[in-house]
């Protein structure tokens, strides 16, 4: 009896904190007693994970022979990694603490080191990824892994717009890492970081995916993830729960110099594609257009009639370049390259970059209303070539005209301001108040497109602002400079004097 006794107290004490706890976080005992779906049991253990490819992961070391040294402030000398981060993310040499330059050494032809960072190997014969930062400058690269070996490396070469670079160890049966779907990735999974922040080797951390597609690069969405990462730890893999890479440390977002929670990595599916090139030519070749692009407003596709705020506006197109041979304007926006969809401005330079040179290609683009698609040839990207256009000119003076609904008074182009831009109708800002002065229109753009309609004069022109809903937004396709963009604005109900 007693036990009995002893045994339903403790059954009853048990069941009354439990009652305790639940009404503690606003839940009722049946509330509490319903199983969560989905709830985590417990956080992952990453240990097995860390021994299995930790091995796989080097320290990578640089020095170079620089015709001036810089002496750093007392305490501070020696600390590359700190160096490093200055001259990733602020380009800039450690000040001393008097506030006074560092004062110069004596040239010398002695090796000195300049950076630390991160890398992984991707086969048992000693091809290495890493940053394009890292070995950058560098006139001797050395690698060591976790079991001390250290060995000189071979730069095969580096792709400053993606931030990948390959390298070359002489060894045979090293340790490798098994390379993931970046593709496939999900905001909110397990990954961990493995590298050499502030040169402490074989660091790892943890955390989450926070954002599959980040578009902070030229070419390349980038992931981004909560998990710890500080210079030095460039070039190292992020790697999931399964022990595949799936992307590239390479970027943290920071105002005092270490971990804010923001990360960025590159990711693996882009860096095998960059290192394949790499290994077989030392370069990568992109393909390319012609032309200068920028997003597309809710605005802008409202009023030009686009379902939604997607593909790229076309400011400029290159004279004799494919766009233009293939009948692309400015202002066209483009929609559809080789018949996937460009959602954001960024996806065209992507798609265009990986198609192969001298191929034939299709670009959909919207143009006064509706689709138009066109043939294109893709060019070689020169990593100097941009899209350049005529810088335009104003008209000469004249007494302008009345200022119309949206604040303009505008007047005709000339048949030589014409030919000099390029240009078969157009009118040119005489003057500008009220609503064109406040979204930044000036004396002396030339206005192209009103919504869907080219514009052929000043008397066109005024006739079409006339009859513009008040209550809808309008945007103005306006050259300035040379470079064309769309502006948005609403025309006042009386026109401004």
């Amino acid at each position: 009896m007693k036990n009995n006794f002893s045994a339903g107290r403790k059954t009853l004490s048990a069941l009354v904190m439990g009652a305790c706890l639940s009404m503690s976080l606003g839940m009722s005992p049946a509330t509490a007693a319903s199983p969560v779906t989905g709830a985590v049991i417990g956080l992952p253990d990453f240990a097995d994970l860390v021994d299995r490819v930790g091995p796989a992961v080097v320290n990578i070391r640089t020095t170079e022979r620089p015709k001036q040294l810089q002496r750093g402030a007392p305490g501070l000398q020696g600390d590359e990694d700190m160096q490093e981060f200055l001259r990733r993310f602020f380009g800039g040499q450690m000040p001393t603490p008097n506030g006074r330059a560092p004062r110069r050494q004596a040239p010398s032809d002695e090796p000195v080191n300049r950076g630390v960072g991160s890398g992984f190997i991707l086969s048992a014969d000693g091809y290495v990824m890493t940053n394009a930062h890292v070995v950058d400058g560098a006139d001797e690269v050395f690698v060591t892994l976790t079991d001390k070996r250290e060995f000189k490396a071979k730069v095969l070469g580096a792709d400053t717009r993606t931030d990948v670079a390959v390298l070359k160890i002489e060894g045979d049966k090293l340790p490798f890492l098994t390379l993931g779907d970046s593709d496939k990735i999900r905001a909110g999974e397990w990954v961990i970081a493995i590298g050499s922040p502030f040169n402490l080797e074989n660091t790892v951390t943890a955390g989450i995916i926070s954002a599959k597609a980040r578009d902070t690069g030229e070419y390349l969405p980038l992931i981004q993830s909560d998990v710890a990462v500080n210079p030095g730890n460039s070039g190292g893999p992020l790697i999931n729960m399964r022990g595949e890479v799936i992307g590239i440390n390479s970027q943290i977002a920071t105002l005092s110099g270490g971990s804010n929670g923001i990360s960025f990595a590159v990711p693996v599916n882009e860096a095998i594609r960059v290192s394949d090139q790499l290994k077989k030519s030392g370069k990568v070749t992109r393909g390319r257009i012609g032309v200068q692009i920028g997003e597309v407003n809710k605005e802008v596709a409202e009023s030009l009639g686009l379902k939604s705020a997607q593909g790229a506006e076309v400011s400029l197109v290159e004279p004799g370049g494919p766009a233009d041979k293939a009948g692309i304007k400015a202002g066209d926006i483009i929609l559809k390259f080789n018949g996937k969809t460009v959602n954001r401005s960024s996806d065209l330079p992507r798609l265009v970059g990986e198609t192969a040179l001298e191929s034939k290609a299709t670009v959909t683009v919207w143009r006064k209303g509706a689709e138009l698609t066109l043939p294109v040839t893709v060019a070689e990207l020169d990593g100097d070539k941009t899209a350049k256009g005529t810088k335009g000119k104003g008209a000469d003076k004249a007494e302008p005209a009345k200022a119309n609904a949206l604040g303009l008074k505008v007047e005709d182009l000339n048949a030589e301001q014409k030919k000099e831009l390029g240009v078969n109708g157009g009118v040119v800002v005489a003057d500008v108040d009220g609503v064109a002065e406040r979204a930044g229109l000036d004396e002396g753009d030339v206005l192209l497109q009103l919504n869907n309609i080219e514009i052929k004069d000043a008397k066109q022109f005024n006739a079409a602002v006339a009859k513009l809903d008040p209550k809808k937004p309008s945007v103005l396709l306006v050259l300035r400079e040379g470079n064309t963009r769309f502006v948005s604005l609403r025309p006042s109900a009386k026109a401004e004097k």
